[in-house]
């Protein structure tokens, strides 16, 4: 288990891509690396690395990364490689697919919760302060 860590935020390394909370984006969005965004997208994503939505965020489309942390607002498919991440500010409207799902006490989601491998989605309170 070594290079594992519990929480996806706690893996990602690197400068991350930023999109501002004052920032909206309309179409395809596709890279590597640590992307978060506090900002507005319309569109898909396709990113080899991790995916933050952060408090506040709003996302319109499908969402596919290796590693997604949801905090804020998504009204389409989220599909993880590996693992997703739902904090306890998230609203979720649309299906989420992964191979580990964590869901924080008082997420709102309304859609189909698929874990790929076929463990159960798994509950947490956050802990940490913002």
């Amino acid at each position: 288990m070594l290079g594992f860590k519990r929480r996806i935020r706690d893996s990602a390394d690197g400068a991350p891509t930023y999109i501002a909370p004052t920032a909206r984006i309309v179409g395809v969005i596709t890279g590597r690396g640590f992307c978060v965004c506090a900002g507005t997208v319309e569109g898909d994503c396709d990113i080899d690395g991790t995916l933050t939505l952060a408090d506040g965020a709003r996302w319109k489309g499908t969402i596919k990364a290796t590693d997604i942390v949801i905090g804020g607002t998504i009204e389409g498919e989220v599909i993880a490689r590996q693992r997703i991440e739902i904090a306890p500010t998230a609203r979720v409207t649309g299906s989420l697919s992964g191979k580990s799902i964590a869901v924080a006490e008082g997420a709102i989601i309304d859609g189909p919760i698929n874990v790929t491998s076929g463990d159960a989605p798994v509950k947490f309170q956050e802990k940490r302060q913002p």
